[in-house]
């Protein structure tokens, strides 16, 4: 059972935000590693995309976790709190969607063949021939891959938090290396969920509008009888190297902009 709490979804949206922008700041290198000075080259547009999504992520646990509690501070089963992260994983992928169905055309496009200049471009000529549809294509494969996967990313980090306090002491004092190995093993364990479903959902959204007319089963089966079962966790090594750090420092950031919010305005 998790510590009794007083949520405010609106203080997980703020500490979520600056949480996007610290996971931004410890993963983008890793997406980019080609000489020191090239590090963090581009990293604007990965933050000002990334925060407000991660704002919403946790305001969706937030909220996830004030339906559930009958009075304020009420003390949260696990199951409670997977519950709630589930709820966070419907939130992002509404955001996720239509975003990365744009970053996966794009980045299957070939240098001699450019059917988009750029996202705005890509939106446009997705909005022509299909209507919002055809942005929103892979919605199901995305909350197959957040709705579980959040859960699992929430609950971990709740349990490893109870697990690392100290007897006689409160969550809210738990030392940053506690906190930081938590938000990381989150990382871990969410894509070790995700992946397969991302995997399924990359090739989905970037395929032919009619190639997969039964959506999740053909993708499954073509992708099977091609590359094997293996293929499932295609990229595993590269997204693991990257959840530790990137999902430590965005728990670590939410942790810190909470105990600001609540030094500033404390919960009543």
């Amino acid at each position: 059972m998790s510590e009794a709490e007083h949520v405010s979804p609106f203080r997980n949206f703020v500490a979520g935000g600056f949480g996007g922008v610290c996971l931004t700041l410890a993963g983008h290198p890793l997406d980019t590693v080609k000489g020191v000075q090239g590090l963090y080259k581009g990293m604007a547009a990965p933050i000002l995309a990334i925060t407000p999504i991660t704002a919403i992520v946790f305001f969706g646990f937030g909220l996830g976790k004030k339906l559930q509690q009958k009075y304020p501070d009420q003390p949260l089963t696990r199951g409670q709190v997977f519950c709630a992260g589930m709820l966070a994983g419907v939130f992002g992928s509404a955001v996720l969607t239509p975003v990365e169905r744009i970053k996966c055309l794009l980045q299957v496009q070939t240098g001699s063949r450019q059917n988009y200049m750029g996202p705005w471009d890509c939106v446009r000529k997705l909005y022509h021939e299909a209507g919002v549809p055809g942005i929103y294509k892979g919605t199901f494969l995305t909350l197959l891959r957040d709705v579980p996967a959040t859960g699992v990313y929430f609950l971990t980090y709740e349990w490893l938090k109870d697990v690392l306090t100290l007897q006689g002491q409160r969550q809210q004092d738990l030392s940053t290396p506690r906190i930081l190995f938590a938000g990381g093993m989150a990382g871990i364990f969410n894509w070790i969920v995700a992946i397969p479903a991302d995997v399924l959902k990359s090739r989905f959204q970037t395929a032919p509008d009619k190639k997969y007319p039964q959506g999740f089963r053909d993708v499954l089966r073509d992708l099977v009888r091609e590359e094997g079962v293996t293929s499932l966790y295609k990229g595993f090594s590269a997204v693991m190297l990257r959840a530790f750090p990137a999902n430590a420092a965005c728990f670590l950031g939410y942790e810190v902009t909470m105990r600001l919010l609540d030094w500033w305005c404390p919960r009543g």
